[in-house]
C-alpha cells in the first residue's frame, strides 16, 4: 500500500525500517515525551527498535493491526506514523488508533491528511466499523485533529493510561464507518 499525502509517502510498515522508526523515536523524543508513557535508556536502542518492529509486522500478519509510516519523499525520512491496534472482530469489528508527528512536521495539516486515508483504508479494504481514539483532555492539538476528522466524543475514561508516569484521565472518542449507516 502506497500513497501520497503532500508528496511524501505514506505506506505499512516492513520489517527492515527499525533504523527508521529507532531515528525517528529519538528525534522526537523531548517532543512526544509529555504524550507518551515513561521510557527507558533501553526503549531507545536498536536492538528494541527491531524487536518492537518485528513484533508489530507479525501483528499486521495476523491481522490484529495496521502500522503506517509518512515517508518525506527527499530525505526518506520518518515524518510521522500511525497505527491501528487491537483490531476486534466479530459483532464489534473495532480497533484503537494512535498516532505521532515528528516536531518538525507540525502544524502542515500532515497527520489529517494521513487519517484521512489510513482511515478510508481501515473502513473500506479491513471492513471496520469502528475506530477509537483516546487522548489527554489537555492535548487540544489532538483533540482538534480527532474532531476535524468527525471523531465523536463519547467520554471521558479516569486514570485509564499512565501517561509519563502518572495514571492520566482520557477523553475517549470514536468514528463510525459511514458505510455502515447507509
Amino acid at each position: 500500500m502506497n500513497y501520497s499525502v503532500e508528496g511524501n509517502c505514506l505506506r505499512t510498515l516492513e520489517r527492515n525500517d527499525f533504523e527508521l522508526i529507532s531515528r525517528y523515536e529519538k528525534a522526537n523524543r523531548a517532543h512526544l515525551k509529555p504524550w507518551e508513557p515513561r521510557r527507558d535508556a533501553e526503549y531507545f536502542t536498536i536492538d528494541n527498535a527491531r524487536a518492537r518492529v518485528e513484533q508489530q509486522v507479525e501483528s499486521m500478519e495476523a491481522a490484529t493491526s495496521m502500522f503506517f509510516l509518512l515517508l518525506d519523499n527527499e530525505s526518506g525520512e520518518l515524518l510521522g506514523r500511525c497505527n491501528y491496534t487491537n483490531i476486534v472482530r466479530g459483532v464489534f469489528q473495532a480497533c484503537n488508533l494512535g498516532f505521532s508527528l515528528a516536531v518538525s512536521a507540525q502544524g502542515q495539516g500532515l497527520m489529517r491528511k494521513t487519517l484521512q486515508i489510513t482511515n478510508r483504508y481501515c473502513f473500506e479494504q479491513m471492513a471496520l466499523h469502528r475506530i477509537m481514539a483516546n487522548h489527554l483532555p489537555s492535548n487540544i492539538r489532538s483533540e482538534r485533529l480527532l474532531e476535524s476528522l468527525g471523531f465523536e466524543r463519547e467520554g471521558c475514561a479516569r486514570a485509564y493510561l499512565k501517561i509519563a508516569g502518572v495514571w492520566e484521565d482520557h477523553t475517549l472518542r470514536s468514528l463510525i464507518n459511514p458505510l455502515d449507516c447507509i
